[in-house]
């Protein structure tokens, strides 16, 4: 693994640390909401394999650090494996089944399933809320001070003076949303609705494209508008706005995965773009090799990341579960024990084909 950017035992440590305290907090989601309904854990994992070292409290839930540190999980009375498919719940008395999860009320499951990820983005928002409360932020209106000669703006006729009002749909409050939106879409035409003279006029823009690069020369493509704004305004926070603007950064940030992934799907972006393991156990490092609150700003925004790819519909992850409840609350009843394991089976194999591919994607990089 080349580490020149940060040190091989910052880059490990800072990854092991961090990770495992993301997982730490996505399990912590699933148990703590699962003490609240009654539910019977077997065990607290951090990591998988083989078991290194772990305790067993009083009320029998064995807390244990394993060998593997890319993930965790929480093991339910009644769970066949880590990934909480049932199985032989059906020999259980009827006391057992008071504590065991597979027999729970529905919405009780659902909720349980769904606490794992949503305290990944609750987590990260109130890890933006603590740096806005402490820096407080920076905000300027939508409205373009200058226009850079033969910019995409340029190029679609917008004018100093214009307020952004919307950009391909959606709503622009200030001027630092433009760029979050623009840089969505390198290279695309889209529609900028803005507001000249008092009155809304629809622009056909296409982006331009910059691209970042890594230190294995990775080039990662962004869109570019091509316009300024005029003075920003620091502005400081108190402890409620800090929580509503981490809320909104945290929003802002969700969309963008999803219209990433949507691009990804539509064959818009390149699946190449998206880091695998190794890539993000470098930048982990090279986010701590740059200070703590560095480090802290992108477990942020791996907890995001975290919190979203969960929710996808895919057998194996939390959506997959939210998504066999949905099947269950349409028809009645739960699908046969051989489906869900097919399911299972389905998403294990393309949860592992896509690691291997973002691997593959990663070693070819880092080769460059």
């Amino acid at each position: 693994m080349d580490t020149e950017g940060a040190g091989l035992m910052l880059t490990l440590l800072s990854f092991v640390v961090g990770f495992s305290l993301l997982v730490f907090i996505h399990e912590w989601g699933h148990y703590s909401v699962a003490r609240l309904f009654g539910v019977r854990i077997d065990s607290f994992a951090i990591g998988f394999g083989r078991e290194l070292f772990g305790w067993t409290d009083k009320r029998g839930v064995r807390w244990k650090f394993c060998m593997l540190p890319l993930g965790g999980y929480v093991k339910f009375h009644g769970d066949q494996s880590a990934a909480s498919n049932p199985g032989a719940v059906e020999g259980l008395s009827e006391e057992e089944r008071k504590d065991c999860f597979h027999f729970k009320p529905l919405w009780q499951r659902a909720l349980i399933v769904f606490a794992g990820p949503a305290i990944n983005l609750i987590a990260a928002a109130v890890v933006f809320a603590g740096f806005y409360l402490t820096y407080g932020i920076t905000v300027a209106e939508p409205v373009v001070a200058t226009v850079q000669p033969d910019s995409a703006a340029e190029q679609a006729g917008m004018l100093p003076g214009d307020r952004i009002l919307a950009v391909s749909g959606e709503t622009v409050e200030r001027f630092t949303d433009i760029g979050s939106l623009v840089r969505l879409y390198p290279g695309r035409e889209t529609t900028v609705l803005v507001e000249r003279d008092r009155t809304p006029i629809a622009l056909t823009v296409t982006f331009g494209t910059r691209y970042l690069e890594d230190r294995f020369g990775n080039r990662y493509p962004y869109g570019i508008l091509g316009v300024a704004s005029g003075p920003a305004t620091r502005v400081t926070l108190g402890p409620i706005e800090a929580l509503a603007e981490g809320g909104r950064q945290t929003v802002s940030m969700i969309q963008s995965i999803f219209i990433t992934l949507g691009q990804m799907v539509m064959g818009i972006r390149s699946i190449e773009e998206v880091g695998g393991p190794l890539r993000i156990v470098t930048m982990t490092g090279d986010a701590a090799a740059q200070g703590l609150e560095n480090w802290i700003w992108f477990l942020a925004l791996i907890s995001i990341n975290l919190g979203v790819v969960n929710l996808l519909p895919i057998p194996v992850l939390d959506g997959g579960h939210l998504m066999f409840y949905a099947i269950e609350a349409l028809k009645g009843s739960p699908l046969s024990q051989r489906a869900q394991e097919l399911g299972y089976m389905a998403g294990l194999a393309l949860m592992l084909l896509f690691m291997v591919v973002v691997t593959l994607n990663d070693l070819q990089s880092m080769a460059l």
